[in-house]
């Protein structure tokens, strides 16, 4: 029985390839990232609730001072903690109760020793105070730090992109994914003429006296280090409102000068039908009361809660392409729907650990199909997400490793959006797997995850157990293959070559020109019983399953 590829072909290496190409995990990481990633008893013993962060920004010497108070609750007794601070930045004291306190800096990881231990269930707080040139960014947001601009008219335009790296490499912070404070301050100072926009609601401006302006930003939602984000430059305002399903909804523009008269049509084509499609598969925009922005910067975008980062240059697709080859990516701008998408997947449901950063990534890859889906049918939108296959390597898992910040494979993007579009194709009802979405964002409201938290969710309202599905796709780097064997008696078998030892993932399949039937393989050979099925007629629903398919010859 020699096996041949048909219908479709295989886009993967083999495990032994992938071993060949990635070096054991253990090989990888060292004590600093265990420092930053391991949520150890000096970072669990203390639960933050508030940060008041207070920074003095100097352009010209790309220089910034400042201080981050911390108001926490004891989780337990303790008298040690943990706060993290890249060690490039100087920290110039710890104040508590109008005392310093001693610390110890290791890698970026920084502890503090109080004078007595702080009892369970103690209200308490402290206030780092620091300065230093932060790290500049090479390539954001790709990389971390500050990225210094200059707009057109010679103006400074500076903004701040640090997920992945860390929030701490730019203030200090408990910098883990699992600790989000309940609301925060922001106030950044900024040489007069310049505008600083950060998350949440604008509470005001204040003349320093100094030749620099306080703005002072309020976020009154649950806030990951990550989103919170400088904006400075020389901007200009314009506000609209959306109508939305918790009320009305704040939409704040915040633009270059310069840009001001080509923002507002391209914004008005494109926030909206966002918020409408979003909100009609999601649920409510998870902000209201902080509002949402727009924030024009000089790196293509992130999704900074409530001031999403905008780069894309007032251009439908991603910098004028679609990355999907299908033409659907270019009836929108991608920036503006792929990071407002994070809203709801990355800011309101927010991975525990860095290493479920597919979960962010997987969803909103593919709430850019459902966006099509909603304004231009399904069939688009299904097309759009088979035409995203064509980005996918297949070289590592999406998954990544837990307790060291280390996130999965690209593929988490364009494989994590197929994988969605499999599950959708597997529930078979629509409505029911719109209700899945949105209940996602409201069970998960506000709230940090982990895969088991998704996985168990999906599985459970989906009536059907999907975890060797999420499994397979997710955990190992390989896609399965639907192996079938024909004998010469006309009876057909087939079984799922895979990974995952009790993969088990139904597909549909059909004779050519009928009707696709759903089919249960497992490990196993297992009968297929459709009749008049033959290899030259067989057909498997590789459009929106994304398999290898090999016969027996």
């Amino acid at each position: 029985m020699k096996p041949s590829l048909i219908l479709v072909c295989l886009l993967c290496v083999t495990v032994t390839a992938a071993a060949q190409l990635f070096v054991p995990a253990n090989q990888l990481f060292g004590r600093a990232d265990s420092l930053r990633g391991q949520l150890t008893p000096l970072r669990t013993c203390y639960d933050i609730s508030y940060y008041h962060l207070d920074v003095k920004v100097d352009p010209d010497a790309r220089h910034i001072s400042g201080s981050n108070l911390f108001r926490f609750t004891a989780v337990e007794d303790f008298s040690r903690l943990q706060f993290d601070l890249f060690d490039n930045l100087r920290i110039d004291s710890v104040m508590y109760n109008g005392q310093e306190l001693p610390f110890k800096r290791e890698y970026n990881a920084v502890f503090i020793d109080f004078p007595a231990a702080v009892a369970k269930g103690r209200i308490d707080s402290f206030v780092v105070h620091y300065s230093g040139h932060p790290v500049q960014a090479k390539r954001a947001p790709w990389d971390g730090g500050f990225d210094f601009k200059k707009d057109s008219n010679g103006k400074h335009w500076i903004a701040t992109a640090c997920q992945g790296l860390g929030a701490s490499v730019w203030w200090p912070n408990k910098d883990h994914q699992s600790d989000e404070v309940d609301s925060m301050l922001i106030s950044i100072s900024v040489p007069q003429g310049l505008t600083n926009v950060s998350n949440g609601r604008f509470r005001g401006r204040e003349d320093l006296g100094d030749g620099y302006t306080r703005f002072n930003w309020f976020v009154s939602n649950p806030i990951n280090n990550y989103n919170v984000a400088v904006n400075i430059g020389d901007y200009v305002h314009f506000a609209d409102t959306f109508h939305g399903e918790n009320g009305v909804l704040d939409l704040d523009y915040w633009v270059l000068r310069e840009n001001e008269a080509k923002a507002k049509p391209h914004f008005r084509a494109n926030v909206k039908p966002m918020l409408r499609a979003f909100e009609h598969w999601f649920g409510p925009y998870p902000f209201y009361e902080d509002g949402y922005k727009l924030v024009e910067t000089a790196h293509l975008g992130m999704e900074h809660q409530s001031a999403v980062a905008y780069g894309n240059k007032y251009q439908n697709g991603y910098l004028g392409r679609d990355g999907s080859g299908t033409g659907w990516g270019n009836k929108w701008d991608f920036i503006i729907i792929h990071e407002s998408g994070h809203e709801w997947f990355g800011n309101n449901i927010t991975a525990s650990d860095i290493a479920d950063m597919w979960i962010h990534e997987s969803f909103t890859n593919y709430s850019e199909s459902l966006y099509i889906d909603y304004h231009f049918g399904k069939r688009a939108g299904q097309e759009y997400v088979h035409g995203n296959r064509r980005g996918i390597q297949n070289l590592a898992p999406i998954i990544g490793t837990y307790h060291v910040n280390h996130e999965g494979s690209g593929d988490m993007y364009n494989k994590g959006g197929v994988l969605h579009n499999m599950v959708r194709t597997i529930i078979d009802d629509d409505e029911k797997w719109r209700q899945i979405l949105r209940g996602l964002n409201k069970q998960f409201y506000h709230r940090t995850v982990d895969y088991g938290d998704i996985v168990d969710y999906i599985s459970k309202h989906a009536g059907r157990d999907l975890s060797s599905v999420y499994a397979q796709y997710v955990r190992h780097a390989n896609i399965p293959t639907l192996e079938f064997y024909f004998n010469p008696d006309g009876k057909v078998f087939c079984r799922w070559i895979a990974d995952e030892p009790a993969f088990n993932m139904p597909i549909r399949i059909r004779t050519k020109g009928s009707k696709y039937q759903f089919i249960q393989p497992t490990r196993q050979l297992t009968p297929v019983s459709i009749p008049g099925l033959t290899r030259s007629n067989l057909e498997v629903d590789t459009f929106n399953f994304y398999v290898g398919v090999l016969v027996n010859e």
